[in-house]
């Protein structure tokens, strides 16, 4: 059989060159591959929920076995998840499969990021790729959206609720669009199936071509690597595909199933019966979303009550900036951060080595910012919960969290900066005066000293192969008349002056540049190791 397919399709000259394929060794390369295999159980358990769920509107008695509801009107959409949960054989645990691996899924793509963000595996060549993953970081929160909508819990309908708020807060258009997508005054009866059809086709189907495609360029660029000798800017070391990665990827996979099984059997996630049916003119209490948009409930809530009345129309500042304008501020500064470095740097050759976070310190203090800013609204999303549970005024709570949202992105920055700073030196003390031993001997003057021994050469490899870029200043020689490119030259100063120069010899920093020489730049291959 293999022969007959492989006279007539290239089985054979592929499978050679992508089942050798090399793997870089280290436990933050399986980031991605988590986002993977959570995908895979959310497409098996969510086509299973599928026989089963009833996205319709139309509202009659709940007959079902969950005797508190009996009787109450409620939706098909929710009267179906009540089956699920109750009636159906291993329902509830399927269900909590899904919403639990549906966290994990946005989790790990986020944390993903992060660690290609700080490691500086979105330059040259993978801008595309780097685009990719942010827009399905982007589709992600929208399934998880849709999904958690589904049930027509009143959880869930104040959710759509507020999604429909921030639809009408976008000026001009505003009100046809959320006519549009509800099919009318809201809640309407269309929402629900077309929420249904979105979630498990439109989206799925993009998230799966996207996948493809980010396999397929990780596979043309190969992997970014971490400096060790004899790793180059021009190799990829690590272990084959078939059979040492490969039995490593299909164990993680297996651990994550039993630990989403495991907690879907143990921790209860999303209650429905306990929210009740969704009722347009109730609100649940302790209302916070699903922690990936707990970032947009917490702006919500931070936001004063501004509105501005114009040639007749009202802008409600108080939902447009943090509903609208914040997150499409995020994600275009998420899609353009790349092109931006490249804009500061200048043209660059291609890297395949990552970035030690503290080699950085502008970027990684930039990032470190920005989650703490996401971690204070996250926060914000529950003052009523931390008003409860601590005894607080939730208005002066709201004052502390809108005066934190500023404060502490601050000084994280700046915390953030000083220790990469301060790690780059204490790298520099490390290379010349040795590696602590922990021993402590007396000197000939009678004082004492901590003895040190020499860094073993995978150490000093490691901190002296880092990619140092040097601020640019064109078009400010001293014969021109107008100096161009003043605010970039300023700003590629700010992102890149400040670094910790290391000892290294004349011969040293040759052999860096051999190593970190792009493909097709390098002298000899003979030169690597």
């Amino acid at each position: 059989m293999v022969t007959a397919l492989d006279r007539r399709l290239p089985v054979a000259s592929a499978g050679k060159e992508f089942l050798r394929k090399a793997f870089p060794d280290h436990w933050s390369f399986l980031l991605g591959e988590l986002a993977l295999y959570s995908l895979v159980l959310l497409v098996l358990t969510g086509v299973w929920l599928t026989f089963f769920f009833h996205p319709g509107m139309t509202e009659l008695p709940y007959t079902g076995s969950y005797l508190p509801l009996r009787g109450t009107l409620t939706s098909e959409a929710y009267a179906s998840v009540l089956h699920i949960s109750f009636d159906v054989r291993g329902g509830l645990l399927v269900r909590q499969l899904h919403h639990w691996a549906a966290l994990v899924f946005v989790a790990a793509i986020g944390v993903h990021l992060l660690r290609i963000f700080f490691t500086g595996a979105f330059r040259r060549p993978r801008e595309v790729n780097w685009t990719i993953g942010v827009t399905l970081f982007l589709l992600a929160l929208l399934e998880g959206f849709c999904g958690y909508s589904l049930p027509d819990d009143l959880l869930s309908g104040t959710g759509l609720r507020t999604s429909q708020g921030i639809v009408l807060s976008i000026p001009v258009v505003g009100t046809y669009l959320s006519f549009f997508v509800f099919g009318g005054q809201f809640p309407g009866h269309e929402i629900i199936p077309r929420l249904y059809v979105t979630h498990i086709l439109l989206v799925p189907g993009l998230l799966l071509a996207l996948v493809a495609a980010h396999l397929t360029f990780v596979v043309h660029h190969k992997h970014t690597q971490w400096a060790k000798p004899g790793r180059t800017n021009r190799n990829v070391i690590g272990k084959p595909l078939v059979p040492q990665y490969t039995a490593k990827s299909v164990g993680l996979f297996f651990i994550l199933s039993g630990v989403l099984a495991a907690m879907a059997a143990l921790f209860q996630i999303n209650p429905v019966w306990s929210f009740g049916p969704y009722r347009a003119d109730q609100v649940s209490l302790d209302a916070q979303p699903d922690w990936y948009v707990g970032y947009l409930e917490g702006a919500l809530r931070l936001m004063p009550g501004w509105e501005t009345d114009f040639a007749g129309h009202t802008v409600a500042w108080d939902v447009l900036l943090p509903g609208v304008v914040l997150p499409s501020a995020l994600f275009t500064a998420l899609y353009g951060y790349p092109f931006f470095e490249r804009w500061l740097t200048g043209p660059r050759p291609e890297q395949h080595l990552c970035d030690r976070p503290r080699n950085q310190p502008t970027r990684t203090a930039l990032g470190a910012a920005a989650v703490s800013a996401y971690g204070v609204l996250l926060l914000a999303g529950g003052q009523d919960v931390l008003a409860y549970k601590f005894s607080l005024d939730v208005d002066s709570l709201a004052r502390i969290f809108r005066t934190a949202l500023f404060a502490v992105p601050f000084v994280t920055y700046h915390t953030t900066k000083r220790a990469c700073l301060g790690l780059q030196a204490a790298d520099r003390r490390r290379m010349l005066e040795g590696g602590a031993t922990g021993e402590v001997r007396r000197t000939a003057g009678g004082g004492y000293e901590e003895a040190h021994t020499l860094l073993s050469p995978e150490e000093a490899y490691r901190i002296l192969v880092r990619d140092t870029p040097r601020p640019r200043a064109e078009g400010t020689e001293a014969w021109r008349w107008f100096h161009r490119h003043r605010l970039r030259n300023a700003l590629s100063r700010w992102y890149l002056a400040k670094s910790v120069e290391m000892p290294a010899t004349a011969w040293e920093r040759r052999r860096v540049e051999v190593v970190r020489a792009a493909p097709g730049e390098a002298p000899g291959q003979g030169d690597e190791s």
